[in-house]
């Protein structure tokens, strides 16, 4: 067509990292300084219908957060990316298909600990977009003496349920550490989250 196009975005990869789904990419080789990104998507429930992404729209970063613009996290989408400068555009670069319910990867929560005299209260926050908050998201805990190789597990505590571990017979170093889960289709989950741990009944 004779018209001069700026080169388009290139590894554009819709991606699931710690409970989110990013679309990320990078810019075209010889992509001029001001240059702009727009994404929109498609769900295999209504092909060939690209949805615009309102706070992906002449975007200067090389990513967007689609998390919570996902009509239905059962049904596998995919998205699309242009390059915009002035009243230069690329041509629009897709990614491949991912589900969100079967793609999501989890990262591990963050311990809260409230030691008292002969308990520890533990629970596990997440950082969840809102709107997967309502999903089952699962922790599994262990708790073991420093040292130790004996673990004591936990498991399938609902996100917002807080464990209580009877220290009363407990002495010394004792350590804590925790993984976020999900049942879906198949069972999930994230590594195991840094130990955190605490002196018992420490006289002196």
């Amino acid at each position: 067509s004779g018209h001069v196009q700026l080169p388009p975005p290139q590894n554009v990869t819709l991606l699931s990292k710690d409970f989110d789904m990013i679309l990320t990419w990078t810019p075209g080789e010889g992509s001029p300084p001001d240059v702009t990104y727009t994404v929109r998507y498609e769900s295999q429930e209504r092909m060939d219908k690209w949805i615009k992404v309102p706070h992906c729209k002449n975007i200067r970063s090389t990513s967007c957060n689609l998390t919570c613009v996902l009509p239905n996290f059962f049904v596998k989408v995919r998205a699309r990316v242009k390059a915009v400068s002035g009243r230069l555009q690329s041509p629009w670069v897709e990614s491949q298909f991912k589900e969100y319910h079967l793609d999501v990867e989890l990262a591990p929560p963050v311990l809260n600990l409230n030691v008292r005299e002969n308990l520890i209260h533990v629970n596990a926050s997440f950082l969840l977009a809102t709107c997967v908050e309502s999903f089952s998201w699962m922790y599994d805990l262990n708790f073991w003496e420093a040292g130790s190789e004996d673990k004591k597990q936990y498991e399938g505590i609902f996100r917002k349920n807080t464990v209580t571990i009877d220290t009363t017979a407990l002495r010394g170093n004792y350590c804590l550490s925790a993984r976020s889960s999900i049942q879906s289709i198949d069972f999930k989950h994230s590594k195991f989250s840094q130990p955190v741990c605490v002196l018992l009944n420490h006289k002196g």
